[in-house]
């Protein structure tokens, strides 16, 4: 099971629309299962750190299958995957923002959502992914 570039579309179009609704100016990414970009937007005003930034949140919830504000408690001193966060290219972003995309319990990508606050860029990112596990 795959994203569509329309299913994508949909996902962006929540996405804009809850980040418009918080007036958090972002950049939304959305990666398919092989953490390819299929789609992307960036908001007028979004800081020009959140177009990277973005993908990076949606390459590190594709690659570990979970939403990248979860991530963090593993890379702390003495934790499992300590370390992990500094030693990728790209690199793992452990604050949220990050969210896999699920339909029928399977991951199909991940959407990632920067330019705002954390708890903003999770709401968006949220926004996203029940869109396109709905559309």
């Amino acid at each position: 099971m795959s994203i569509t570039i329309a299913q994508a579309q949909k996902g962006i179009a929540a996405g804009l629309a809850k980040a418009g609704e918080l007036k958090s100016p972002s950049s939304i990414a959305i990666l398919d299962e092989g953490r390819n970009l299929i789609a992307f937007a960036r908001m007028d005003g979004a800081l020009l750190a959140s177009i990277e930034l973005s993908r990076s949140k949606a390459f590190t919830a594709r690659s570990l299958n979970m939403k990248t504000g979860d991530v963090m408690q593993y890379v702390q001193p003495g934790a499992a995957l300590y370390g992990m966060h500094t030693s990728h290219q790209p690199p793992f972003v452990v604050f949220g923002g990050g969210e896999p995309i699920k339909r029928r319990d399977q991951v199909i990508g991940a959407v990632g959502v920067a330019g705002g606050m954390v708890p903003d860029d999770e709401a968006i990112a949220s926004a996203v992914a029940e869109a396109i596990a709905l559309a």
